[in-house]
């Protein structure tokens, strides 16, 4: 079991290294009754948690540009949310193929609750993958549907017996398959108060019989907003019980700290205000940050307002955003002829120059078409200047339909897909 330099594997590793959690993980596959995920929030340390979400290209120039600020050597770079890996296992993949190519020292972690994990173990290993901890919080498929609201597999939505069954099922099988590559396998399990909580040492020894390494116990945290915001949090005379059970099977971890998705530097430690204002000034730059893009381009029927649907524009506006005055550059007419792909492709052509196009609303095709050739679709409204102020500043402009905010609101929903 490699973990020497791991210190959410190893405690004595945390006194001279640290981590850096990657937030590139918008969605998530499952429901958890005691998960709200927020993606703007810096007043809350829990998973599920992050300041801002970055794309694979941005994520390893944060993971560059942030070590300078930490006191300990970066040894582990890791994907843990806000959702999971490998609900949105595209920008997984594709960020730790990145940071092996170059920081190829690191140890590359995942942190996941299993559902789509299975059919990219090979990828895994290939990369180089090391560490990953998958959270399973029953081996009973009745006590797992009371934990989660829905699962979504293969784009069908589950719910009830049926989402315990294909969660616990996938996760039993992702696991046998890391085992089987030499993967090290932490084992994550939420000790709930009256549903799981006698029970987790049937997980522990079901996951002794295939051959995971260690195992974390974590107190449930009430978040407001869930489910099981009502469920105390269990108390500590709960928690050795569960974890001397749990010995009985396999070696525990004690020292988690229950990191936020944007983590960074040693275990415990929160993240300064430079490193917060590093990750969403990151998150704001070109979706490839390293692109030299110098424009803005704006969806406006008059190039005072965000007032454009991004499909049903005439016109853009282009603006430059390294002078304080804004400049507007031209104003581009949309091309005339093409439909489905060949007009989102086209549109790619005619902002080449811009790293983020700013409209009222967006439909996914285009989104992901202008995503591929590192554009950036911001939906808002309101003031031009204004928004182009706030990209300056390093903020995202606010959005139309605030689906995951600091506000509480956070994620979640029926498991039908985000706005």
């Amino acid at each position: 079991m490699t973990t020497q330099n791991h210190p959410c594997y190893n405690p004595e590793a945390g006194v001279s290294h640290g981590r850096v959690h990657l937030p590139v993980a918008r969605g998530c596959n499952i429901q958890c009754n005691y998960c709200n995920r927020l993606y703007d929030c810096v007043n809350e340390s829990r998973p599920g948690v992050t300041s801002a979400i970055l794309s694979p290209q941005q994520a390893v120039y944060y993971l560059d540009k942030v070590q300078a600020l930490l006191d300990v050597p970066i040894s582990v770079a890791g994907i843990a949310g806000p959702g999971d890996p490998f609900a949105d296992a595209l920008n997984t993949v594709q960020t730790l193929r990145l940071v092996k190519k170059y920081f190829p020292e690191m140890l590359l972690c995942v942190a996941t609750n299993g559902l789509g994990l299975l059919e990219h173990v090979k990828e895994l290993v290939d990369i180089g993958g090391s560490h990953v901890t998958v959270t399973i919080n029953a081996v009973d498929p009745e006590i797992t549907a009371q934990i989660i609201s829905w699962a979504r597999f293969e784009r069908r939505l589950y719910r009830g017996l049926d989402a315990g069954k294909i969660l616990l099922d996938k996760q039993l099988e992702a696991v046998s398959a890391l085992k089987a590559n030499n993967i090290t396998v932490k084992i994550n399990s939420i000790v709930i108060p009256g549903i799981n909580d006698t029970h987790i040492a049937a997980v522990a020894e079901k996951m002794a019989s295939l051959g995971a390494d260690v195992m974390n116990c974590l107190s449930m945290r009430p978040v407001e907003g869930t489910p099981f915001e009502v469920i105390e949090k269990p108390d500590h005379e709960m928690m050795q019980k569960v974890r001397w059970e749990v010995s009985q099977h396999m070696k525990v971890v004690r020292h988690c700290q229950m990191c936020r998705a944007d983590a960074a530097g040693r275990l415990g430690a929160q993240n300064s205000n430079l490193i917060n204002e590093l990750l969403r000034s990151t998150a704001c730059m070109p979706l490839n940050p390293l692109d030299n893009r110098p424009y803005v381009a704006v969806a406006s029927r008059e190039g005072m307002l965000i007032n454009e649907h991004l499909g049903k524009a005439e016109h853009f506006y282009i603006f430059s955003i390294e002078e304080s005055s804004f400049p507007t550059i031209e104003v581009r007419k949309t091309p005339d002829t093409g439909t489905g792909i060949d007009k989102w492709t086209g549109l790619v052509s005619l902002l080449r120059d811009c790293h983020t196009v700013l409209v009222c609303q967006a439909g996914e095709p285009p989104k992901a078409v202008l995503k591929e050739a590192g554009i950036k679709v911001v939906e808002t409204e309101g003031l031009i200047e204004q928004a182009l102020q706030a990209i300056v500043e390093g903020n995202v402009p606010v959005p139309v339909v605030t689906v995951k905010s600091s506000s509480g609101s956070g994620c979640n929903g029926g498991g039908l897909g985000c706005g």
